[in-house]
């Protein structure tokens, strides 16, 4: 009976985040790493690195030897055509025909024939804009101490590259956020994509 409550209790609660990590409490300075990926990879981490400096959690800088952590990863920002192609095709056709009267006469036979057929055909191509980007944060002895992964096809406001440099920031800032609250630090922590 206990084994089945607990199985219900289980199944009854979302599934929680893991613990976040706690290393993110000692990075203070961030250096990030130029992004492997194709040609559009370094505007990704130019975003990012504004993305993270509007937070103001962290000090951003381009000295990897002053950082206490180092952002690495790759990133891609694709346009492409998706297409969409269909055809439909109704058609009807009839025929009749009478039987020879019995005279011979060939010109006594009489013929009904009927028709009729439609036919639809779609293609839309619409251009689409995606992006994504695989990310770490890896402290000074090398160890990943967060990693993340984002996607986007764009936002309202904003392009996909600009909005997977966001989700990555605001990923960032909620897990340093649950660090300091599962450490018993203060709550209160200036969190600029809480809207």
């Amino acid at each position: 009976m206990i084994g089945i409550l607990t199985i219900a209790l289980l199944l009854s609660e979302p599934a929680e985040q893991g613990p976040a990590p706690v290393a993110l409490l000692s990075v203070k300075r961030i250096h990030v790493e130029k992004m492997g990926g194709g040609e559009n990879a370094q505007h990704i981490r130019d975003m990012m690195i504004a993305s993270l400096q509007r937070s103001g959690l962290f000090l951003l800088t381009e000295n990897p030897e002053k950082a206490d952590a180092i952002l690495r990863g790759s990133a891609e920002d694709l346009v492409f055509t998706d297409t969409f192609q269909s055809n439909e095709s109704l058609n009807a056709r009839m025929s009749a025909g009478a039987p020879d009267n019995g005279n011979g006469s060939k010109t006594a036979r009489r013929y009904v024939s009927a028709g009729i057929g439609e036919s639809d055909s779609t293609r839309i191509a619409e251009r689409k804009h995606e992006a994504a980007a695989v990310v770490r944060l890896v402290n000074r002895e090398g160890d990943v101490i967060w990693p993340t992964t984002q996607e986007s096809l764009g936002a309202k406001f904003r392009g996909a590259s600009a909005d997977v440099a966001d989700k990555i920031t605001k990923q960032l800032v909620e897990d340093f956020r649950r660090a300091r609250v599962e450490r018993g630090l203060s709550s209160v922590n200036p969190n600029p994509f809480s809207r």
